[in-house]
């Protein structure tokens, strides 16, 4: 996934062979995967589309020069972990580089998600997660892109459901964080994320599929946390692909049911 052009462009993985698009079928690497992507899927490029249209340069206080790339420490720091939120969120971030760094792993994770097409659960997200004075018009954004229409070409209904037997997937994991920029006020921070997407069914054509991408939020600290004033996404760094053997429909399904989240906090 990538966010291309301003079009709202999605993408999805066509299944290699016909039956189960998960019955054992290997990935035959990158470039042979790349040529089954089509214009219709994962909403992620939508989301990235709005946000960058929104942009708004609130990083003009942050000082430059990003961390050097090292592992973070896992043991205590002292800072108060992280709690959630009213709608599930990560809320309570310390007002420091390190907060800024769990704020931006945990927003991602909030915006690449299956909840965000669910016209619900986006409200409570946009006014988790975004600065107020963007809330009222990226709802009203939300709503028109993620409209009946669009997410029917997903297999959704217009509560952003998956069809009987069928569940809908999106996923993300992010694998690490880099300041790019930070003040008091205002905070720039790449996430780099693996994540799953697509629908876990026997006859879908927009199978579970994995993909590498790049978030960078702009952060501003409001209300006693860091909130989102916008983001953008880009491709990779991505691995080489692996040899590995695609699970079942209903593998896949059994584990998006039994498998929880995690709140990312340094």
């Amino acid at each position: 996934m990538s966010l291309g052009d301003d079009t709202g462009r999605t993408r999805t993985r066509l299944p290699e062979a016909s039956g189960d698009p998960y019955g054992g079928a290997r990935r035959n690497g990158r470039s042979s995967s790349r040529s089954l992507v089509t214009v219709v899927g994962v909403v992620v490029l939508l989301i990235a589309a709005i946000a960058f249209a929104n942009r708004g340069g609130g990083d003009s206080d942050a000082e430059e020069g990003g961390d050097s790339p090292k592992a973070a420490a896992t043991a205590p720091t002292g800072e108060k972990p992280v709690s959630a939120g009213a709608s599930g969120i990560p809320a309570g971030f310390a007002h420091d580089r390190q907060g800024a760094e769990s704020a931006a792993a945990n927003y991602s994770v909030a915006l690449v998600s299956a909840d965000i097409l669910k016209p619900d659960r986006r409200a409570e997200i946009v006014r988790q997660v975004f600065v107020a004075d963007k809330q009222t018009s990226l709802e009203n954004r939300f709503d028109k892109a993620y409209s009946k229409e669009f997410l029917s070409t997903i297999g959704l209904d217009e509560n952003g459901n998956a069809a009987p037997g069928e569940t809908y997937v999106s996923r993300t994991m992010p694998i690490g964080t880099k300041v790019i920029g930070y003040s008091d006020t205002n905070a720039t921070v790449d996430v780099w994320c693996s994540g799953v997407f697509g629908t876990a069914g026997e006859k879908t054509t927009n199978p579970v599929t994995s993909d590498w991408f790049t978030m960078t939020l702009q952060l501003r600290w409001a209300d006693g946390d860091w909130k989102v004033d916008s983001f953008a996404q880009k491709d990779g760094p991505a691995p080489v692909p692996g040899d590995d053997k695609a699970s079942t429909a209903e593998e896949m399904t059994k584990a998006v049911q039994e498998y929880g989240g995690f709140t990312y906090a340094r």
